[in-house]
């Protein structure tokens, strides 16, 4: 894990300010940026209209009218030394089926990484992710965590729309599709589970900071919880971290 220094104050135009921690994909900026996300919320800052938290940076949209950036750069540093660090506190467990009808991708990827494909679904499977973000589109979750033997480049071509719940990877990440759309990542699966409903009351499945793993099941297993998640139903498992 890398350290995390200082932030860095970018300016995104006269009425929003991007708080920058480091330069990769680090739990350790990771919390910070939730860490000064909750404070911020929490002090209700006059002037402050909107927090966006990202992968390593929180973005800040403001109203110049009612605190100025130089008040506000201050503010954000007062605040974030006195934040308390956020970490994790639930883990989603999550179904997956790797079959090659859904892991279109699965036996290519594994030649350019010069592994087998059951190893591929092995490492993807194995492996504990991070909810670093939703974005591009609602309910598109990015995930860091992938292991480091899975990097491999995106695609060169991108690829005809893909279903939604895919799992995909790509450039050391991975993401869970909401909608059918082009794609340059690589397909690897796809889960029954709803990351996005607008008819649920937890609209997004997983919150920003929250772990997930992947269960892996077969076709006849995806397709009998496909029409439970379906009905409205939640077919992931939760429990509370320590």
């Amino acid at each position: 894990m890398a350290s995390v220094g200082e932030p860095i104050f970018l300016d995104a135009g006269e009425a929003a300010l991007v708080v920058e921690f480091g330069r990769t994909v680090d739990p350790a900026a990771h919390n910070r940026v939730l860490s000064l996300d909750a404070a911020m919320a929490a002090c209700e800052l006059p002037g402050v209209v909107e927090l966006v938290p990202t992968i390593r940076s929180l973005m800040i949209h403001y109203d110049p009218l009612v605190i100025d950036r130089t008040a506000l750069v201050d503010a954000v540093r007062n605040i974030e030394t006195a934040a308390a660090d956020t970490r994790p506190v639930r883990r989603w467990t999550i179904p997956c089926c790797y079959d090659p009808t859904f892991g279109e991708d699965i036996t290519q990827v594994a030649d350019q990484l010069g592994m087998t494909p059951e190893r591929v679904v092995a490492l993807h499977s194995g492996a504990t992710y991070r909810a670093y973000m939703y974005g591009f589109l609602p309910g598109f979750c990015y995930l860091g965590g992938l292991p480091k033997e899975l990097t491999v480049s995106r695609r060169v071509t991108i690829r005809p729309p893909h279903p939604s719940g895919t799992i995909m990877i790509g450039a050391g990440m991975g993401l869970i599709t909401t909608f059918a759309m082009p794609t340059g990542w690589w397909l690897i699966g796809r889960t029954p589970e709803r990351m996005f409903s607008l008819a649920r009351e937890q609209t997004f499945l997983a919150a920003v900071g929250d772990e997930i793993k992947f269960e892996p099941i077969d076709l006849e297993a995806f397709h009998a919880l496909d029409r439970r998640a379906e009905r409205g139903e939640v077919v992931a498992t939760v429990t509370a971290l320590p």
